[in-house]
């Protein structure tokens, strides 16, 4: 029995398990809202979540690098965008649980009408994006990056969706408009081992090791352009993938 997880029965009790878990964590941030405030619920039940479903599922996940980064990154008071690749559907609760700072993500508006999913986004403070038209899309990421100046860390994937052959998709532009538009620095990360964990088009959570690994900023205006600027970071986050991968 000691690698039932390892089994397929190991894999739907895994399913049912964070299928009841997790309309029963969205009650808890909401019901706390009152005492706490909305990202406060969020970020004290959201983690906590999050590291229950790792131990739960056997997945340990390790972060590296965060003592290099600037003080001020690491305590919060300097807001920044983690931009990472995206190998599967757990990276976010993973990353929720391995930053040491709040950290939203952005996402479509469409999600806040999702129950449980939508509620708990809101109690977080996840940026919504309106991506109706070309000129609502652009007034959304203006907004977007006023929070961000305002004091709030988002996590983007700039490949926008999650890769199904777990090599790196190309980078979208949005991400980096944004970027330029906050003026904040980004820190990129790799995050490996969700592609094992929870593979493309699979319901089925198989345990295994995740290694989120963090590197220097980049400042945006160190960079001529929007394409320079992407460029730049790509060439970390496959740097970092590379070193994650090797250890």
């Amino acid at each position: 029995m000691a690698n039932w997880r390892d089994t397929g029965f190991g894999g739907v009790v895994m399913a049912i398990w964070a299928m009841v878990t997790v309309p029963l964590t969205v009650l808890a941030i909401l019901l706390a809202i009152p005492f706490l405030g909305r990202r406060r619920a969020f970020f004290t039940c959201g983690p906590m979540f999050a590291r229950g479903m790792a131990w739960f599922c056997r997945i340990p996940f390790t972060l590296q690098g965060w003592e290099q980064l600037p003080e001020d990154i690491r305590q919060g008071r300097q807001s920044a965008i983690f931009m990472s690749n995206h190998e599967s559907l757990m990276d976010p609760p993973v990353l929720i649980a391995a930053l040491p700072v709040p950290a939203v993500y952005i996402a479509k508006k469409e999600l806040k009408y999702l129950p449980f999913v939508g509620w708990a986004a809101w109690a977080a403070g996840v940026i919504f994006i309106d991506r109706g038209d070309r000129e609502r899309a652009v007034r959304s990421i203006h907004d977007a990056a006023l929070q961000i100046r305002d004091g709030k860390n988002v996590v983007i994937f700039p490949e926008g969706t999650r890769s199904r052959t777990g090599q790196m998709l190309p980078f979208k532009k949005g991400g980096f408009a944004l970027a330029l538009d906050a003026g904040v620095p980004i820190v990129p990360m790799a995050t490996v081992g969700g592609f094992h964990t929870l593979a493309p088009d699979s319901a089925r959570i198989r345990p295994g090791a995740y290694t989120v690994r963090v590197g220097h900023p980049v400042h945006p205006s160190d960079y001529a352009d929007r394409e320079a600027l992407m460029q730049e970071v790509r060439r970390r986050v496959e740097g970092l993938v590379a070193e994650a991968k090797a250890l």
